[in-house]
C-alpha cells in the first residue's frame, strides 16, 4: 500500500506559529477517513494512491481558505508493489534489525 509524507507550509502568514493552519488540515485528513499517522513536520498518509493525492490537494487548499498568499506543499511516496506494507510493518522492520545488532 502506498505511503505518503505530505508536509503543508503556509508561507508569508506574520507569524512563527503555524499550528492553527496544520490543525485544519488534521481535521480534513480525519474527515477523509485515509489512515493517517501525524508527526512533529508532517503527516503520513497510508492508501491508495487516488485517495492520498486527493487530500494531499485539500489540505493545500486549507491556508489560501485562511488567507495564506503562498503555501509549499512537500510530498514523499512510497509506492512498493511488490508486497503489501504499512507504516506501522516498515517501523517494525527497521526495530527488529536493530535488535540483531545488538
Amino acid at each position: 500500500m502506498p505511503l505518503a509524507n505530505v508536509t503543508v507550509i503556509p508561507l508569508g502568514t506574520g507569524s512563527p506559529s503555524l499550528s492553527k493552519y496544520i490543525a485544519e488540515c488534521v481535521k480534513e485528513i480525519e474527515a477523509s477517513g485515509i489512515k493517517h499517522t501525524l508527526t512533529p513536520f508532517g503527516s503520513i498518509l497510508e492508501g491508495e494512491l487516488d485517495e492520498i493525492f486527493a487530500v494531499i490537494k485539500k489540505i493545500h487548499e486549507i491556508p489560501f481558505k485562511m488567507g495564506v498568499k503562498r503555501v509549499a506543499t512537500l510530498i514523499n511516496i512510497d509506492d512498493r508493489r511488490d508486497k503489501k506494507a504499512s507504516a506501522e510493518q516498515k517501523l517494525r522492520s527497521v526495530e527488529n534489525r536493530l535488535k540483531t545488532l545488538e
